[in-house]
């Protein structure tokens, strides 16, 4: 299909939310979607195909909104580029409903908080997500834009993370000698400023 563009991005581990926000409003960022607790359904065939051959199947529920969204297979890089096709759908249970029809299941789920940032005029956003496992910016635009943004934040290439949310959960889990388990916090943080 013609048109469609890759998801270019990059993450930055950073300490806190509170440090996120001081840094994209030093650097001319605005919120443009306030924080809101995004709610991930990852889902795959019986054999794990989609999971091995680096393609992800994401059903997204934020409450007011589902996305269902695909990603396909990384290119290598100190950015992650992959094809992404997302659209909203109007009932997130029909969606679910229609996905196990087609043989898929739910494998995994994952939550974060996620606020979405923009300079004025630029394209491009930052994204300030919070889970379970530590806080997050995520740069996304084009690679120039993000080299240009990740050195005004005060971040050098070394610092990029290209890994998904899912892997470094699996890495996380792995060093502290976890079981692997859903990506989810164990209650409910409390409502922040965005």
């Amino acid at each position: 299909m013609e048109g469609l563009k890759p998801e270019v991005e990059i993450k930055l581990k950073i300490a806190s939310a509170a440090q996120g926000r001081i840094l994209l409003k030093h650097a001319g960022f605005e919120v443009t979607v306030k924080r809101h607790l995004e709610r991930n359904h990852v889902f795959d065939g019986p054999k794990g195909a989609l999971r091995r051959s680096g393609q992800l199947l994401r059903l997204r529920n934020t409450g007011t909104v589902a996305v269902m969204t695909f990603k396909g297979k990384s290119q290598s890089g100190k950015h992650k580029v992959r094809e992404e096709i997302e659209f909203t759908v109007s009932d997130f249970d029909r969606a679910v409903l229609l996905l196990s029809r087609l043989g898929f299941e739910a494998t995994f789920r994952y939550e974060k908080f996620r606020t979405v940032y923009a300079r004025p005029r630029e394209h491009g956003h930052a994204l300030l997500d919070e889970t379970p496992i530590g806080t997050y910016l995520e740069l996304e635009g084009a690679p120039s834009w993000i080299d240009r943004m990740a050195r005004k934040l005060g971040f050098r290439e070394a610092d990029y993370i290209t890994a998904s949310y899912g892997s470094l959960y699996a890495a996380h889990c792995r060093q502290a000698g976890k079981p692997l388990s859903d990506f989810v916090f164990a209650s409910k943080p409390t409502k922040g400023k965005a």
